[in-house]
């Protein structure tokens, strides 16, 4: 039962998270880790529309992934919660970038 609260509410976070970038269109961008470091000169050679769809919608995989684990592991078994949570760890350290640069690099303009 663990399992399923924590992503059920890690769920509900990245939903969260996913409607700001949402709503915030372009502006969201800001929000992104490593981009805001960036000198401003340096930010507006970046695609910052695509940059915060991208994020948007790496949120909104995160959250039904983690939502198919919480019902899942609330009807079924918990099992499936422990395995969503696996499956989002492993999408989040495949998304983590360590050099911005390379991060960005796609979204030049």
């Amino acid at each position: 039962m663990v399992f399923t609260t924590i992503s059920f509410v890690l769920a509900c976070i990245f939903f969260c998270l996913a409607l700001i970038f949402f709503f915030m269109k372009e502006k969201g961008a800001m929000l992104i880790s490593g981009f805001n470091t960036l000198p401003p000169k340096e930010q507006d050679t970046y695609d910052q529309l695509r940059l915060s769809e991208h994020m948007r919608n790496i949120l909104f995989l995160w959250c039904a992934v983690l939502l198919v684990g919480t019902l899942s592991g609330y009807f079924i078994h918990y099992v499936f919660a422990i395995i969503a949570c696996v499956i989002w760890l492993v999408l989040f350290v495949k998304d983590v970038h360590w050099d911005a640069k390379k991060a960005f690099a796609p979204y030049k303009k």
